[in-house]
């Protein structure tokens, strides 16, 4: 699909880069659940399924876990418009359109491509934004489509979440405390433990790194196709500083989809080491966001 917005060389490098160093993690990590669990078969089958089943169906996972439900045009025209007219300007097929009932102000695109994708907004930014804002975050979602950036990062996610939670499984279940009588036993599920602990490390740091970038390249993307880089600018003060204001249990379950939102829901929780984030620091992306607007000489 080829779209009006700019093409990002740097981004798709970041991305291929990403997808190979993890796809040799990948092998490795099978390779070594193979040997430890001799039988090849049954863990090809089982994490090549849950790796189709993530992709083929990161839409309707995600709109599930976010309590989001798909919208028409009679029930948010002002919405579906917006979309319509972005799309138009850059040429590309409409999003599904989704949103989710929550006070946190967010945004999110997911999707298998563009014509399986969907962008779920929450009804806390709808109520916060001005429509030219709203324009600025649907557009920093639009090229996360156009770009193919959530297709990669949910493949990227992947290996990560895999890890994660065979490490889980090992941990909680027991296993290790329930087989003394068996050393060779606990010493096949420790390895498979350190073994699944390593992977989710190293793909979090990377997927992390690839998603800072990514953010910022939407940011830029969306302000070239609007001409309004400071709308966008505002929107990120607004849904930054109200998401600080909303209570810490109702950002447990958010935080989970952190690297596809267009602000983290960190909440108060703002010296996390930029390693370990998501997104750029706010105060990154708006000097990003001045610099576009001084070269596109807005407001002169």
């Amino acid at each position: 699909m080829r779209s009006r917005f700019a093409s990002d060389r740097q981004l798709t490098v970041r991305m291929v880069s990403v997808i190979f160093l993890l796809g040799l993690l990948y092998v490795a990590f099978i390779a070594a659940l193979i040997v430890l669990l001799k039988s090849a078969v049954a863990v090809v089958v089982i994490v090549g399924g849950l790796l189709v089943a993530q992709y083929w169906y990161s839409d309707r996972i995600a709109l599930f876990a976010m309590h989001a439900t798909e919208v028409t045009a009679d029930d948010q025209p002002h919405l579906h418009g917006a979309v319509d007219r972005l799309c138009a300007v850059a040429d590309m097929p409409k999003p599904r359109v989704a949103v989710a009932d929550t006070d946190l102000p967010n945004a999110f695109a997911t999707g298998r491509n563009a014509d399986h994708a969907v962008i779920c907004v929450t009804t806390g930014l709808l109520r916060r934004l001005e429509p030219e804002e709203l324009d600025g975050v649907l557009a920093h979602e639009l090229s996360h489509v156009a770009h193919r950036d959530v297709a990669v990062i949910t493949i990227a996610s992947f290996l990560g979440v895999l890890a994660g939670l065979i490490a889980r499984f090992a941990l909680y279940s027991g296993m290790l405390r329930g087989r003394r009588g068996n050393p060779q036993l606990a010493l096949v599920f420790a390895a498979v433990m350190g073994a699944s602990v390593t992977v989710y490390a190293v793909s979090f740091l990377l997927i992390r790194t690839l998603s800072r970038y990514r953010e910022l390249a939407a940011d830029r993307s969306a302000a070239e196709l609007t001409g309004r880089p400071s709308a966008l600018a505002s929107a990120l003060v607004k849904v930054s500083g109200d998401i600080a204001r909303i209570p810490s249990r109702d950002l447990r379950t958010a935080q989970n989809f952190n690297a596809f939102f267009f602000a983290p829901a960190l909440g108060r929780q703002r010296d996390l080491s930029t390693l370990f984030a998501t997104h750029p620091s706010l105060e990154q992306r708006l000097d990003a966001l001045a610099k576009i607007s001084a070269r596109l000489g807005e407001g002169a």
